[in-house]
């Protein structure tokens, strides 16, 4: 009998990609009796609710349930509190599933590595997409738009850390270090994921699972996200110290130098000459980047906006690692500290349930 597998679909205003994202899941190659689909709804203004709600009529084993904290921390645990698999896997609203024996090959991962958790690759790619999208995802996959410590764009299968990489888990990893902290906006699996490594649990890193992001639609979107990721991060760090990395700091530091020296080069026209110094040195690199990318395949016009994503990338992060950090400050100024307590393990009563 396969085992049981329940797929989390955190979700809120997903109404251009959820029919799609959960149809591939729902039509999966899999015993359909033996996984579900629990779509995790935040407060959604826009058809995703209703979408999922028509899906329901075809597809008897797939559950919405409302998400009035908003999260994705919120919608994942919700998830793991109502989920009922020996299996739990996280695929975001706006994802590509496009293979039909995706849960098979994952549920076939876990018992051959016998790991407590896998990672994928999770591409920005689409087949169609918009010139902004296609510049995007060229722009991420460089060194200089992605974190480079993490495997999201690692083909060989590997052990790894479970890091930003682990999507899916063995109930027995909610059982030991309990569920994701709902005080994060972003970050949360990455957080979660923390703790997964610090409690030594394995993570077996296979491209059989792989899914595709919808990249941003916008330099503006893109900015928001990359601002929340620098919020994350920096929470992040805040509850575990030994998990910030130089790579996090990196665009904060920078534009928090180069304004510096701006505003104190009336001072010292040394400071002035550093300031254009670190500028021409960052368009150079981003210049230097985006011949290389001229070679691979793509349009034109895409290419073209390489510059201009690049910044996205780094100011959004930077503002976002500010404001975090600010925010930090203040509340120590008041006294207010991190607790340190955790949402309990979920109950398991029902862990076989069909």
């Amino acid at each position: 009998m396969d085992a049981f597998v329940t797929v989390i679909v955190p979700v809120r205003n997903e109404a251009k990609c959820i029919e799609r994202t959960v149809t591939k899941i729902a039509t999966q190659r899999y015993d359909p009796t033996r996984f579900e689909i629990i779509v995790a709804d935040g407060g959604s203004t826009d058809a995703t609710a209703a979408i999922v709600s028509g899906l329901q009529r075809k597809f008897a084993n797939i559950r919405l349930i409302d998400n009035p904290k908003r999260w994705s921390s919120a919608a994942r645990n919700i998830g793991v509190r109502h989920g009922r698999g020996e299996y739990f896997v996280v695929i975001d609203g706006h994802c590509d599933v496009d293979d039909p024996q995706y849960l098979r090959k994952m549920v076939a991962a876990f018992r051959a590595s016998g790991a407590d958790c896998l990672g994928r690759p999770q591409p920005l790619e689409l087949a169609r997409p918009t010139v902004i999208q296609e510049a995007i995802a060229m722009a991420r996959r460089s060194w200089l738009g992605h974190n480079p410590d993490s495997f999201i764009y690692a083909r060989a299968p590997r052990f790894a850390k479970a890091g930003s990489v682990a999507v899916a888990y063995r109930r027995r990893v909610f059982e030991r270090i309990g569920q994701f902290d709902e005080r994060f906006d972003a970050c949360e699996d990455v957080e979660f994921n923390h703790r997964v490594d610090e409690a030594g649990l394995t993570c077996w890193f296979t491209p059989d699972i792989a899914v595709h992001y919808h990249p941003r639609t916008s330099l503006r979107g893109l900015m928001t996200q990359m601002g929340r990721y620098g919020k994350g991060r920096m929470r992040l760090a805040a509850k575990h110290p030994r998990s910030l990395t130089p790579p996090a700091l990196a665009p904060l530091a920078f534009f928090a130098t180069l304004m510096a020296c701006l505003a104190l080069m009336p001072v010292s026209l040394w400071l002035g000459a550093l300031a254009a110094l670190g500028a021409g040195a960052y368009l150079v690199a981003i210049v230097l980047v985006t011949l290389t990318l001229l070679a691979k395949p793509g349009r034109l016009r895409a290419k073209a906006l390489l510059p201009a994503v690049f910044v996205a990338i780094h100011v959004g992060f930077a503002w976002g690692t500010a404001m975090e950090i600010g925010r930090t400050l203040l509340a120590w100024t008041r006294r207010e500290k991190w607790h340190d307590e955790l949402l309990p393990a979920p109950a398991m009563s029902d862990r076989r349930a069909a």
